[in-house]
């Protein structure tokens, strides 16, 4: 019965191993082609997804320094745009207080001619009286004796009325 069990074994061996050699054989003659071609197409997406992966990075890196030099250039600008604002508010403040200087330069020149046309006005009216009462004075004098007494408290008399006019 040893016999049998042994004879048994190996001929399952053989058989086993013609199996899995026709089982070989098989797979090469026939899915061989369709196994590598599936392996080296999934080598061929994973390569393409690296390289495109790392062309991606490169791009993303590309526009993270474009973005950095726009920002860059923004900021600039926008310092000048103030830099530029700031000077033309004091430019603007200086030339507002210039003109409101001249405006009360002229303001006050023109005060000064009312005032000298008041005064030259008042001078005249001033003459004007004085020459009147000084005729006035004249006539008194005249229909009054020419005595140095009288004469003498005339003009005492019409100074007093100048007072209290």
């Amino acid at each position: 019965m040893s016999m049998l069990i042994n004879s048994t074994s190996l001929g399952n061996l053989i058989i086993t191993t013609g199996s899995v050699i026709l089982l070989f054989i098989l797979i090469k003659r026939f899915a061989w082609k369709q196994l590598t071609g599936i392996f080296e197409a999934r080598d061929k997406k994973i390569a393409d997804d690296i390289d495109s992966a790392q062309s991606a990075r490169q791009e993303a890196e590309v526009l993270a320094q474009k973005r950095e030099t726009e920002l860059s250039n923004a900021k600039d600008e926008a310092n000048q745009i103030v830099t530029d604002a700031k000077a033309t508010g004091e430019a603007k403040g200086r030339q507002i207080v210039t003109d409101a200087r001249e405006q009360a330069d002229q303001l006050k020149e023109k005060a000064n001619q009312d005032i000298e046309q008041d005064k030259a006005e008042a001078l005249s009216s001033v003459k004007e009286e004085v020459a009147d009462l000084s005729v006035r004075l004249a006539e008194k004098i005249m229909a009054s004796k020419l005595d140095k007494e009288a004469q003498s408290n005339l003009i005492d008399s019409y100074l007093d009325d100048l007072g209290d006019a």
